[in-house]
């Protein structure tokens, strides 16, 4: 599966080249990385903590949770990822596979920014972040919404799908489903305001075979609106999980 996220149309491994979309999406992601901090200062009611950060890309977020003093241990299959989190923040970043050597009861947070959905052996993983949860702590997971107004509007052509490296794709009940089957629980929903832009301005490039900014940018409105009272056709979620 490598060489689908080593490629320059999968703009969170090649963020900081060049374009408009890639600006947009540098500009955005430092919005949001302050947001999912306070996100996690809100619902673990801690200031500072240990946090496990499951594909963790290039350290970005990894880094912003080190300066406002967490622990943070993250873990990343790409090796250009992990080299770059090194050269670009001095975040020592492991492979996948020292997940399973961590000792259980390690982290009042674990956080899973759009990687879920990526995950080959899904069952596992939840397994083993549940036994790495301390007591009271809080697993955090953002997926797309394939129920969402944005799915139905662009079907086959939206972003959301990101065939192939999407694996799997989750809706509001299947999520939950999910981490009932691993004695979790989902205790808050959570909109991610920003993600409709993103996804709209690359479905209608899909669609269409170029970006169309002005019309994806209506069509993102118009799902924010529409989610404002139908929560569970946002986007994209967050998961707050205990």
């Amino acid at each position: 599966m490598g060489v689908f996220y080593n490629s320059t149309i999968y703009i969170p491994h090649d963020a900081d080249g060049g374009g408009l979309v890639n600006r947009l999406y540098r500009s955005v992601r430092n919005v949001t990385v302050k947001q999912k901090a306070a996100t996690i200062k809100k619902y673990t009611q801690l200031s500072a903590g240990n946090l496990l950060d499951i594909g963790c890309g290039t350290g970005t977020f990894m880094y912003a949770m080190a300066q406002r003093n967490w622990k943070v241990t993250g873990v990343e299959p790409d090796g250009d990822a992990r080299d770059t989190a090194k050269a670009l923040y001095g975040m020592e970043v492991f492979p996948p596979e020292h997940l399973f050597s961590l000792p259980p009861g390690s982290f009042n947070a674990i956080t899973l920014w759009h990687v879920l959905e990526h995950i080959h052996r899904l069952h596992e993983y939840i397994e083993q972040m549940r036994k790495l949860l301390a007591e009271n702590g809080i697993i955090f997971i953002a997926v797309p919404n394939y129920t969402s107004w944005d799915a139905r509007k662009y079907g086959r052509y939206w972003a959301g799908y990101d065939v192939p490296r999407h694996l799997y794709h989750f809706s509001p009940q299947s999520m939950e489903l999910l981490m009932q089957k691993h004695s979790l629980q989902v205790v808050k929903q959570l909109p991610m305001w920003f993600d409709s832009f993103y996804v709209d301005i690359l479905s209608s490039k899909y669609k269409r075979g170029h970006i169309q900014y002005l019309p994806a940018g209506i069509h993102g409105l118009i799902s924010n609106i529409n989610a404002l009272g139908r929560r569970k056709e946002c986007c994209s979620l967050i998961y707050v999980i205990k």
